[in-house]
């Protein structure tokens, strides 16, 4: 029998030096530390990141000394991808047990929410938290924006096999690259998103918001994380008065649609071929969810307004707000984002509304973005799977078409995977659905939310928020694994339940 222990040789190694950069990562909080005189009140957030990334760096070294380097076959490649944000996320939770004295498990599960780009809260008090809390909670998010695997790109590349971690990270699979070789690929893909980032972060300086929340924000826009400073989410602008506030809405939708948006468009664009916005079927269909998801809204919106909103010279103003508000929402949800100027759960929105939201938490961003779900590209290669199976009742069998998206067949082996993972989904949407509502006094409409939520790494639900940390721990603990199974795309999870793939 093989030894599993030797096995994970190769895993181990490169989780070494995953950790060594995250204990280099630990570090920049304490640029905020000193720059708002934390140390001054106190030593909790100062010995908090320095802890920690003295001790992600140790046992980084460790691992690395004691574990050979090695070529990962696809197995590890994957557990290499899972492994590491299970691994990050329990060392980037000791900061939040030491600063803010939580237990171990709502910082575990409010980092593991901070990597995966989730945005679900254990936390409330975000308005007096130490502004370093606040920042590396931002910066988890931007930071897990793109794959924290792709840091590793540097460190294996000499080995020649640094494609099959690209491949088994989440969002990047089947995604045709912009520029030949993975490594140049990474670069590109980074330099836009720190530009994009940079973008985001003066613009809302220029609109008024100060400095920090601004570099806050900017990070978990574009990274479509959605963690933000205040409890009330970007409403805070609004609810203190901000002359500017509906401007600060307006630049994070922008920002939220281009998380959401294929970063391979953002590619083609940025170099001049605007064609990218309409010239493919994922952008056509992208363009065409939010527009029907905003238009359905809106209708049953005023439908329940009427007929008062008519007959008030405020009309045109009330129809700014609402549709405003209503696409701030949309694109917050779609893009798994996740911000907030208006909770889901209020009056605000109708019956059916609260139900779209819903199918927006599974539908997701793009593929190549940095939004999770399960990707609109997958769900127009289903839309076409069921629009030729109908054509089967009325055409000859020898006449049957293959499934055609952009006038490139979809392999049968592609269709079987969306397929499965369609089907993974919705199973694991159900198990996290009936665990909450064993293990909680929570209704089942707005338990099912809970797991949409965590599995399309998205953020609200309709769980009232000061009740997320009250939540069971089992909750807790199964809306994590929900967490990791929808940024890893469920397989590379399962993975690591299969006595087989640990001794392959």
């Amino acid at each position: 029998m093989k030894n599993p222990f030797k096995t994970m040789n190769v895993v181990l190694n490169f989780l070494g030096s995953l950790l060594v950069v995250l204990g280099i990562v630990l570090l920049f909080p304490l640029v905020i530390v000193v720059v708002f005189g934390e140390f001054r009140s106190g030593l909790s957030t100062l010995t908090a990141f320095l802890l920690s990334s003295v001790l992600s760096v140790v046992i980084g070294l460790l691992l690395l000394k004691i574990f050979k380097r090695g070529v990962p076959n696809p197995v590890q490649a994957i557990f290499i991808c899972s492994l590491g944000w299970v691994t990050v996320s329990a060392l980037g939770a000791i900061p939040f047990v030491i600063a803010l004295n939580t237990s171990y498990l709502n910082a575990y599960f409010e980092t593991m929410s901070g990597f995966t780009t989730t945005g679900i809260t254990m936390f409330t008090g975000l308005d007096t938290m130490p502004k370093s809390i606040i920042f590396w909670r931002a910066l988890t998010q931007w930071v897990g924006g793109l794959g924290i695997l792709t840091f590793f790109i540097a460190v294996m590349s000499h080995a020649g096999s640094a494609h099959q971690l690209f491949g088994a990270e989440s969002h990047k699979i089947e995604t045709r690259r912009p520029v030949p070789g993975l490594k140049n690929t990474v670069k590109i893909l980074w330099s836009i998103y720190v530009f994009y980032t940079i973008f985001i972060i003066l613009n809302l300086i220029i609109a008024g918001a100060p400095g920090f929340e601004s570099i806050c924000h900017g990070f978990t826009t574009l990274s479509t994380g959605g963690f933000s400073p205040f409890d009330a989410s970007i409403a805070h602008y609004r609810d203190i008065g901000h002359p500017n506030f509906i401007w600060i809405e307006y630049i994070i939708i922008f920002g939220m649609l281009l998380g959401g948006t294929n970063f391979l468009i953002h590619f083609r664009v940025l170099r001049g071929d605007f064609k990218a916005l309409y010239d493919n079927s994922e952008i056509r269909y992208w363009f065409g969810f939010i527009t029907l998801f905003v238009t359905l809204i809106l209708l049953e919106r005023f439908i329940n307004l009427l007929p008062g909103a008519l007959n008030t010279t405020k009309f045109w103003i009330t129809l700014e707000q609402n549709f405003r508000e209503t696409l701030f929402q949309v694109s917050a949800i779609i893009t798994t984002t996740g911000f907030g100027t208006v909770d889901i759960g209020s009056r605000f929105f109708g019956h059916m509304a609260k139900q779209l939201f819903l199918i927006m938490m599974i539908i997701g961003g793009c593929v190549g973005s940095t939004g999770g779900g399960l990707k609109v590209l997958r769900i127009g290669i289903l839309l076409r799977l069921v629009k030729r199976e109908i054509q089967r009742v009325f055409t000859p069998r020898k006449g049957l078409s293959h499934v055609v998206i952009d006038s490139k067949i979809i392999p049968a082996d592609e269709i079987y995977r969306v397929s499965a993972l369609f089907f993974m989904w919705i199973g694991l949407l159900i198990f996290g659905g009936l665990i909450t509502t064993f293990f909680s006094h929570l209704d089942g409409y707005t338990s099912f939310s809970g797991m949409f939520s965590a599995l399309g790494n998205i953020g609200p639900s309709y769980i009232p928020i000061n009740e997320m940390s009250l939540l069971h721990p089992v909750i807790k603990i199964v809306y994590i694994g929900g967490m990791l199974a929808g940024r890893l795309e469920i397989l590379p999870v399962l993975l690591l339940f299969s006595r087989r793939a640990w001794r392959y």
